[in-house]
């Protein structure tokens, strides 16, 4: 059997290193792919370019912001999604405490202090363990690449993202929503409330893990994908 084709979705600030340990453990049932969200400054206009990349029909996995903009896709073109992954993601839209932090965010990187923006993200990011040595510098080094200006845009797209909820009913493939144990951005009630709404749903807590499962317990994270690609 020809291995499935999978769209991969990165968060804020990630690059293809989100996904490395799936696209390459994954390899012998799902062929690969990671979408570039670095362009636009709306979730519409970053699910249009996924799309405009995307094989005619595949699995969708997306992480925090790659979460927001794959249930964009299925707003979209809901007939061309086979499966779908949210990791560490929510369906409900910024609170006013959010966006404020945000917006603070940008004004930070707009003054000239983008190096400055992520020592300030890793420990809400990571989990306590993994902020210092190889994992947290990954994610810096992943930061560098993405750039000012697409952190920029890709904030102003998550403000902008619409409330997801009334959506999560009508999803109609096999879905898995995981989330890090420890995560504090997107915790695990979100993925609790997004699981409850999808109809038959499978949920999942990874210990050890904050907001990057994928970095952080790849194997736990393969063998969940390896469940749900097999649905």
């Amino acid at each position: 059997m020809s291995p499935h084709p999978l769209l991969l979705l990165p968060g804020l600030l990630c690059d293809a290193r989100l996904w490395r340990d799936q696209l390459d453990g994954l390899s012998d049932i799902a062929a690969g792919s990671v979408a570039d969200l670095t362009q636009d400054a709306d979730v519409a206009g970053m699910a249009r370019r996924a799309l405009d990349a995307a094989p005619p029909r595949f699995a969708l996995a997306g992480l925090s912001m790659g979460g927001y903009v794959a249930l964009e896709i299925l707003r979209q073109a809901p007939e061309r999604v086979t499966h779908l992954a949210l990791l560490d993601t929510g369906a409900r839209a910024d609170t006013e405490e959010q966006s404020r932090r945000r917006r603070g965010l940008m004004a930070l990187t707009r003054s000239g202090q983008f190096k400055g923006v992520t020592p300030r993200l890793l420990p809400s990011l990571l989990h306590p363990d993994h902020v210092e040595g190889p994992l947290g510098q990954a994610v810096r080094d992943m930061a560098e690449r993405v750039g000012r200006d697409a952190f920029l845009r890709q904030q102003q797209a998550i403000l902008g993202r619409p409330d997801s909820r009334p959506l999560l009913p009508t999803i109609a493939v096999p879905a898995l929503v995981a989330v890090g144990e420890q995560d504090i951005l997107t915790p695990p009630e979100l993925a609790e409330e997004m699981a409850a709404a999808i109809p038959g749903a499978t949920l999942a807590r990874i210990p050890g893990a904050g907001h990057l499962p994928s970095m952080e317990q790849p194997q736990a994270v393969n063998a969940l994908m390896r469940q749900w690609l097999g649905r």
